[in-house]
């Protein structure tokens, strides 16, 4: 299986970089026999879209699964809609990552773990929530119907993951 985890290095002994769209490296691991790829994240300087062009990278290269510290909306919404299975939480070196992986320590999750522009020095600060805009993920050129439906239906399920956060924010706001 190939999996993508985010890094502060070029190898295996590298630190996982806790954030997905602005971290340095991405080390493209086959899990069967621990060869890699060591990809610098062109991204990681971007002015804005960095998660999206960071999961759209990662897509290109055929991983099934993404292992990183954490994720905001965007990059989540791309990597889910090009049907990658996201885990986050991760901490130490990236073989450790993938063995803990390996053995079921680490599990997907269903929605982003971090706000927009985490990784950027820009968030929003104060507890403030940013609105989140849906966005276009990375589409395949050719794709099944079976794969458009999956892709759709995770789709939807972030879109519904945004709309529960912000109900969630409006009533601590102490709106309806």
């Amino acid at each position: 299986m190939k999996i993508a985890v985010s890094s502060t290095g070029k190898n295996l002994d590298a630190k996982i970089d806790p954030r997905f769209g602005r971290c340095q490296y991405f080390l493209i691991v086959d899990s069967e026999t621990m060869n890699f790829e060591s990809l610098q994240n062109e991204s990681a300087s971007a002015t804005g879209g960095a998660g999206i062009q960071a999961a759209q990278t990662v897509a290109g290269k055929g991983v099934q699964v993404v292992i990183t510290g954490n994720v905001g909306p965007n990059a989540f919404q791309t990597l889910a809609a090009a049907g990658i299975k996201i885990i986050t939480g991760a901490s130490g070196t990236v073989k450790d990552a993938i063995e803990k992986f390996k053995s079921g320590e680490l599990s997907e999750i269903s929605s982003a773990t971090v706000g927009t522009h985490f990784g950027s020095g820009r968030g929003m600060g104060r507890g403030m929530m940013p609105m989140q805009q849906p966005i276009q993920p990375f589409m395949p050129t050719q794709m099944s119907e079976e794969q458009e439906k999956q892709m759709l239906k995770n789709q939807i399920n972030g879109l519904e993951q945004q709309l529960k956060q912000m109900k969630k924010r409006l009533e601590e706001l102490g709106g309806e």
